[in-house]
């Protein structure tokens, strides 16, 4: 009987390992990601470090500028919808972050919140960008209100959607998407670093958005591609490790924001609770708040009509009122859809 029992248990450890060993997945080339992924109005700039960072930069020069940033395991690709508006009357910039998309990582630096922040400066320093507005989503929003503390002299604008970085709260934790707690293991990192993620990626984007429906094969293998590009998986391991290991915000250190600021928020965000926009909206002197009823964690792609109109009104109540950090009055306005 053991010995039939130490049978059983040595072909399903086999099994498991032929499995594990089956479902091994190499790098892409990023000169064929290049040929899938790349768009008409893509560029390439070599910055410090090695980098090699892939961006858009479209509409008219002299226009104002603004700058978008997606977040984790994502990429520019995010932006489409709002680039293909905004062009028409802004100079629109979106850049894949060191370690996403179709941007290498770095020589000798770690990929996170100082190489982004570095990375983006450099960029729009190159670019002859001297002011923009900075939007970014989720760890791109992160970086956002990051690069607002750090060089307040930068923007003309701030907008934040979905953003992380406000500390969670416990029941928060427990309610996260498994993907991520996944990726909090340690065990877990090491043994799914080199494995074929699209299960996972496809249950990721679906607790994203509001409507899971929105999730297409197209846009689960463009993830699974380009996480699949050279260093990129030790990207995202990284960050993975390092998640609630940074600095959070704070309203004091918020407080010191007085660009003038739009938040906005899904009702339905699975990863970033809608409360973080709020505090967001409260902490920042100013700050308008638009949350989305129909909207998870990426209101750019889910009702991209509604969000990028409602930047446009923001962005056009700046420039006719330059002084003014919220409403007429410097006062936040609350809205929602």
């Amino acid at each position: 009987m053991l010995r039939r029992f130490l049978y059983v248990v040595l072909a399903l450890a086999a099994a498991l390992t032929a499995g594990w060993f089956a479902l091994q997945r190499s790098d892409i080339g990023y000169d064929r990601l290049e040929i899938v992924y790349a768009k008409a109005d893509s560029r390439m700039l070599s910055l410090d470090h090695g980098l090699r960072v892939h961006y858009r930069d479209a509409g008219p020069r002299k226009a104002p500028a603004i700058v978008l940033v997606h977040g984790f395991s994502a990429s520019l690709d995010t932006w489409d919808a709002w680039v293909s508006d905004l062009k028409k009357d802004y100079r629109v910039i979106a850049l894949d972050l060191p370690g996403h998309g179709l941007t290498n990582c770095a020589d000798d630096e770690p990929v996170g919140m100082p190489l982004f922040e570095e990375a983006l400066d450099a960029l729009t320093q190159k670019l002859g960008v001297g002011k923009f507005t900075l939007v970014g989503n989720s760890m791109g929003g992160r970086l956002a209100w990051t690069y607002a503390l750090d060089h307040p002299d930068r923007l003309d604008g701030l907008v934040l959607v979905d953003a992380s970085g406000w500390p969670p709260s416990q029941e928060s934790r427990k309610s996260e998407p498994v993907v991520f707690r996944l990726l909090a293991n340690p065990l877990a990192r090491r043994l799914m670093k080199n494995l074929d993620a699209t299960m996972l990626v496809r249950s990721g984007l679906r607790d994203s958005f509001a409507d899971p429906d929105l999730v297409t094969d197209e846009m689960v293998n463009r993830y699974v591609a380009l996480g699949r590009a050279p260093c990129h998986r030790d990207a995202i391991m990284t960050l993975s490790a390092e998640r609630g290991t940074g600095q959070y915000a704070t309203p004091e250190k918020l407080a010191t924001i007085h660009v003038p600021t739009l938040v906005m928020h899904g009702e339905h965000d699975n990863l970033v609770p809608l409360s973080s926009g709020h505090s967001f909206a409260e902490a920042i002197p100013g700050a308008q708040l638009v949350t989305y009823p129909d909207a998870g964690h990426l209101p750019q792609e889910e009702v991209a009509t509604q969000s990028v109109a409602d930047l446009r009104a923001f962005l056009a109540r700046e420039a006719d009122e330059p002084d003014a950090g919220g409403g007429s009055d410097g006062s936040a306005i609350p809205a929602s859809h």
